[in-house]
């Protein structure tokens, strides 16, 4: 799943880099997934944050892609964007 971040009234590429940081951290710990920012890094207004959940069952990764997203989207400190999923099959023929 990629979701963008739109920050607001940000000064400088440190203050993004705190916010992101911080979100990426309590990702990890709420939701034990992996989570990075894979794009717009010079960008002071937009993150761009991947995050990867593998489960043997298709609801609940739904379910747990579903609280992430409002749990980003509930952080007060930036709009959120574009949410945009995937989800990949490893079903053996």
């Amino acid at each position: 799943m990629t979701i963008q971040i739109n920050l607001h009234a940000i000064a400088s590429l440190k203050d993004k880099r705190k916010i992101v940081k911080s979100v990426l951290e309590r990702l990890h710990s709420r939701f034990h997934c992996a989570a990075a920012e894979i794009d717009a890094q010079d960008s002071k207004l937009i993150a761009r944050i991947g995050v990867a959940v593998v489960s043997n069952e298709g609801s609940h990764l739904n379910r747990q892609l579903d609280l992430i997203a409002e749990f980003v989207r509930q952080d007060a400190r930036f709009f959120v964007g574009r949410i945009q999923r995937e989800i990949f099959s490893a079903d053996a023929p």
